[in-house]
């Protein structure tokens, strides 16, 4: 029997860098809204939404400066962030390491009035930092033409017996 890997008459594998990387990330966390934020501290992941992803690629998350989040960032800046879109695709993780700061201009452009649900003071919130991801190396898993083909090809595939798969994945350098 053949893997499933073998079984695919389409090329599925796409390392992506530059511009194309940049668009695809925005996709990627557009669709996700929030991440696993992962430290290195051992039992770090927890859930955090992007706020903004800029021209150069960059994550950008609010945090409390009290938050064991922000001290494990100060003892160690490497973190990992998970990314899942959709229950089949759209999947991202990237390496990176985060900046902590307390620019008002950045936290202005960041905030949102559902915010102050953790910032009670709202946007000059004493207690309120942003935090920059900048991103390495990441590993993304999606589909090629978007969630209507990969269903009809899945479809179709599971009725004449055949992996029809629209996947595409591969390394993320942005």
């Amino acid at each position: 029997m053949d893997s499933v890997n073998k079984n695919q008459p389409e090329d599925n594998y796409k390392d992506l860098g530059g511009s194309e990387a940049l668009e695809k990330l925005n996709e990627l966390v557009d669709s996700a809204e929030t991440c696993f934020f992962c430290t290195r501290h051992e039992g770090s992941a927890r859930p955090m939404s992007v706020r903004q992803v800029d021209e150069q690629g960059n994550l950008w998350f609010l945090s409390a400066d009290d938050s064991h989040k922000n001290e494990e960032i100060a003892a160690d800046p490497a973190v990992k962030l998970y990314f899942q879109g959709s229950t089949n695709s759209e999947f991202l993780v990237l390496d990176g390491a985060a900046t902590i700061t307390r620019d008002k201009a950045k936290i202005k452009e960041l905030w949102t009035f559902i915010l102050k649900t953790w910032f009670t003071e709202g946007e000059d919130d004493p207690r309120i930092t942003a935090i920059k991801v900048t991103p390495g190396q990441g590993y993304y898993w999606d589909n090629k033409h978007g969630k209507a083909v990969a269903g009809v090809k899945m479809l179709v595939g599971a009725v004449i017996g055949k992996t029809l798969d629209d996947s595409i994945e591969g390394n993320i350098t942005v």
